[in-house]
């Protein structure tokens, strides 16, 4: 259909409708790592999880457009984050930590991202990867992205599994 407009000035939230008649007592996410053991998160704790981020993203002066971006794994806080950049109409994009500063900064630069969620290491086949050095360098703007803000997460032991 050639020159058919659909919905014209529709807009529709993922975040918002996610969490749509979801009850909050139920299971949301199930997970496990080689940090964590199997534990679930519910509707609930994804959803005051994401306003926390939400929040805070607010705070930073993150509005819709905005590009956020997060070097983290596939965790309950990753998700949390997406959800929040989602419900405030900002941009998502990430890559998990095992990604080196170069393919990193590829990823990211092109987006020119405001804010950058992170991790500063993980473990894989039982065997700890710090990243502290290629989260410096992003943070620093060393090695572009220059992201103005960042939520850095502590990895293994930390006792929480709120983001900040």
């Amino acid at each position: 259909m050639p020159g058919a407009e659909w919905f014209p000035g529709a807009r529709l939230n993922y975040a918002e409708n996610l969490f749509r008649d979801q009850d909050d007592a139920e299971v949301a996410i199930r997970h496990a790592s080689e940090l964590r053991q199997l534990g679930e998160v519910t509707w609930g704790e994804l959803r005051t999880d994401t306003a926390r981020i939400a929040g805070a993203l607010r705070g930073l002066g993150v509005k819709e457009g905005d590009r956020v971006v997060a070097y983290m794994p596939n965790v309950p806080e990753t998700i949390a984050a997406f959800l929040a950049c989602g419900s405030l109409g900002a941009i998502w994009s990430s890559c998990s930590p095992d990604f080196g500063v170069r393919s990193v900064v590829d990823r990211f630069a092109q987006i020119e991202p405001t804010v950058l969620f992170a991790v500063d290491g993980y473990r894989y086949g039982g065997k700890d990867f710090d990243r502290r050095d290629v989260l410096a360098r992003l943070q620093a703007g060393d090695a572009e992205p220059s992201a103005d803000g960042g939520a850095p997460l502590p990895r293994r032991g930390s006792g929480s599994r709120r983001p900040p």
